[in-house]
Formats: structure tokens, C-alpha cells, sequence
């Protein structure tokens, strides 16, 4: 949607909105709670320096967030730990 009045380009629908708001009320991770915030407040036209800052989140997490909300609707982390790098005998050492 484009706001001639404003010039801000959102990509939110209304719906999307209302879920993101309802969603962030019932959130309790607060890296979910974070993108919801960095979505929104991207859709009302803040830039990326701004919401990085009121965040305190690098820009280019803010942007990671945003492009794979765009593609996906994705909110939640890929964090589920990392590949063990010590064999088990370097365990038992």
C-alpha cells in the first residue's frame, strides 16, 4: 500500500497487524516479541537506524527480520544450538 499523503509504503495488511498486535500481547520470548515490534513500527515508517536503536538491535538484524517476515511470515528464531565439535574422545579426555 502507498500513502501519497506520507509517502510510506507498508506491507502489512490490517490483519496482519491485528494478528502481529494480539500475537505480541501473548508472546512471552521476547526475540519473537522483537521482530513483531520491528515489522510494525518498519510498516508505520520508521527506518531501520531508528528501530535498531529504540531495540537495541543492529541494523542488520532489524533488516534480516523484516526480509524474512516479507518472504515467509517467519517470527521465530532458527536458534536450536549448534553441531558438537569435539569427538568422544576428546569428551573423555
Amino acid at each position: 500500500m502507498y500513502d501519497f499523503k506520507n509517502k510510506i509504503i507498508t506491507f502489512l495488511s490490517d490483519e496482519d497487524r491485528f494478528h502481529l498486535r494480539v500475537q505480541h500481547k501473548k508472546e512471552r520470548d521476547k526475540r519473537i516479541c522483537d521482530r513483531i515490534k520491528a515489522g510494525l513500527l518498519y510498516d508505520e515508517g520508521w527506518s531501520l537506524m531508528q528501530i535498531s536503536h529504540v531495540l537495541l538491535l543492529s541494523e542488520d538484524a532489524i533488516r534480516n527480520h523484516i526480509n524474512e517476515y516479507k518472504e515467509s511470515k517467519k517470527l521465530k528464531p532458527n536458534n536450536s544450538g549448534s553441531v558438537e565439535k569435539l569427538s568422544i574422545e576428546h569428551l573423555s579426555d
